[in-house]
């Protein structure tokens, strides 16, 4: 590993451990939205097996939402489950499909679940 590399892996370690919740909530889900991204281009590539990469992380960031949602900590966390139970089916599909329309769909959902948690997070910040 080079030294640049070495200091980027130092500061992104530094960003996650050192953020509060709301802001590792939005970290999760701009990553989120970029694998769904990236498996979009590797398919318009013909990169399928690159594609599959993103889609799986994609994947584990889903389950890893899914997991930590308190369902009956808010209104509509139950909506939010079926959502993520939704877009976790979709990007399984779109990875063993190697459908690219499929990937669209998910990158449209990733994008307003990340934009959603990027609004209540700012709001958060702006009432403490």
């Amino acid at each position: 590993m080079s030294f640049s590399t070495n200091a980027r892996a130092a500061y992104l370690g530094a960003s996650v451990t050192t953020a509060d919740p709301s802001r590792l909530l939005v970290m999760l889900c701009d990553r989120l939205v970029l694998d769904v991204s990236r498996a979009g281009s590797c398919f318009a590539d013909n990169a399928g097996t690159e594609a599959r990469l993103h889609l799986r992380h994609a994947q584990d960031i889903v389950l890893e939402l899914r997991a930590t949602l308190v369902v009956d900590g808010f209104e509509g966390g139950r909506e939010l489950a079926a959502l993520y139970d939704y877009l976790l089916s979709r990007l399984v599909r779109a990875s063993i499909d190697q459908d690219a329309e499929a990937t669209a769909e998910c990158l449209r959902i990733a994008d307003g679940i990340a934009d959603t948690w990027r609004t209540a997070a700012s709001m958060m910040v702006k009432s403490a």
